[in-house]
């Protein structure tokens, strides 16, 4: 529980996604979160008793909701996609406990995608702008740094389960799963609830990168133009598409 950072042990994983992109990139490229994740899903068959069943969905189900109702209120970008990979987590969690272990897994390796593109171009936006990380700064992306917000908006689709890209295939047929399965009204509330509260918080960092104001100095530089950085995220950006 702790490693996969799910309730009550969830703190610690935005605070330390909140930290510079070298750091954060060293904690999240250990597999700190997914580690657990993968060593529940090697032990489902052992973990499929009544009791256990109930504990992970339980624990998913109110994951993936306080995931998604702190990130509608978070302006740090780096958390921001940090709360999005716990919601990602607790839906792992929740798919596993209905028996899916081969989706659950499918799911991770989907997941893993479009988390990369949303952290390298999160890691190049912030380093371009000068070490912010608040998006209400720096608005307006769209201008300056046209591939980066392209890849972003694509990675925030694929996040929300958009059709035909990489999240939608395993997404949906989560969703699908888990309304067809027989859940307590209290876990298919909050699964319902989070599904739309994901979409919400996405599209609110579209919003501010495309139309919201920006606050940095005159000095700051902020373009497309380190290419060692480009080739990466448009091969991420290809493989969402493919």
């Amino acid at each position: 529980m702790t490693k996969r950072a799910q309730i009550p042990f969830s703190a610690w994983l935005p605070a330390a996604m909140a930290a510079p992109p070298p750091v954060s990139a060293l904690v999240h490229s250990s597999m700190l979160v997914t580690a657990g994740v993968y060593l529940l899903i090697r032990f489902s068959p052992r973990l499929m008793s009544s009791f256990a069943r109930t504990l992970l969905l339980l624990l998913g189900c109110l994951t993936l909701f306080m995931a998604g109702l702190w990130a509608n209120f978070e302006t740090d970008l780096k958390k921001m996609i940090a709360l999005s990979t716990l919601r990602q987590l607790g839906v792992i969690i929740t798919i596993l406990r209905l028996g899916w272990a081969t989706l659950a897994f499918f799911h991770l390796l989907t997941h893993v995608l479009f988390k990369a593109l949303l952290f390298i171009c999160a890691g190049s936006v912030i380093h371009r702008a000068g070490d912010y990380q608040d998006i209400r700064i720096i608005g307006v992306l769209v201008n300056f740094m046209p591939i980066r917000v392209m890849c972003i908006n694509l990675a925030n689709l694929a996040l929300c389960g958009f059709p035909f890209l990489a999240g939608f295939y395993s997404k949906d047929l989560i969703l699908e799963v888990a309304f067809l399965n027989p859940l307590n009204e209290v876990c298919f509330l909050l699964l319902t609830l989070a599904t739309g509260l994901t979409v919400c918080y996405r599209f609110r960092l579209v919003y501010y990168r495309l139309s919201g104001d920006y606050n940095l100095s005159s000095i700051s530089s902020v373009s497309d133009s380190n290419v060692l950085m480009t080739w990466p995220i448009l091969g991420l950006y290809f493989q969402l598409l493919l």
